[in-house]
Order: C-alpha cells, then structure tokens, then sequence
C-alpha cells in the first residue's frame, strides 16, 4: 500500500533550500519514491493558518518511506534542512486499491 510524505514548508535560506532540493530528490528516487506535488500554487479553501509550500511524495509503502528517512542517503540533506527550511512532516498510508 502506497504512503505518503507531505509537508508544509516555509524557505528560510533559498540557497541552501536549493542545495536540500537536490540531495532529497537524488535520496526520494533509491527509495522508490517520487514527487506527486512540488511546490505548485496553493489556495486556502477553508480554515486553517497561513498557506506555506506543500510537497508531496509517494512511496511504495510506508515501510520503504521508513527506511528512507532513517537512511545515510537522507541524512546529509536533513543536516541541511535544519538552515534551509522550516517545516511540519506528516507520512500517511494511502487506501488500499478497491
């Protein structure tokens, strides 16, 4: 069953958020996973704090999105996020097809 990262992020260091693009992109990939939406217009429909960037990847399964956020591979560009980027991460187990 499919799973999910999303976040909601808001750039601190545009530089820095570019060289994080690029680690967790190359990282995302090993671990079969790949972008669903990056970083697109976003509208506010009801409630809620103010809009921030969203992304949003797909992996095979939520074992696999474990694996890839506890990974050496992910590792370097979660050191850079922490000057890049402010953000809030959720991961979600998709539905099992009907």
């Amino acid at each position: 069953m499919a799973a999910y990262v999303i976040s909601e992020v808001e750039v601190r260091d545009g530089e820095a958020m570019e060289t994080y693009r690029t680690l967790a992109a190359r990282s995302i990939a090993q671990y079969g996973g790949h972008y669903l939406v990056r970083g697109g217009a976003t509208e506010l429909a009801e409630g809620g704090p103010p809009l921030k960037t969203i992304i949003i990847v797909e992996f095979p399964s939520m074992a696999l999105l474990h694996e890839w956020y506890a990974s050496n591979e992910y590792a370097e560009a979660l050191e850079v996020r922490r000057t890049a980027l402010e953000r809030r991460l959720y991961f979600v187990e998709g539905m099992p097809p009907a």
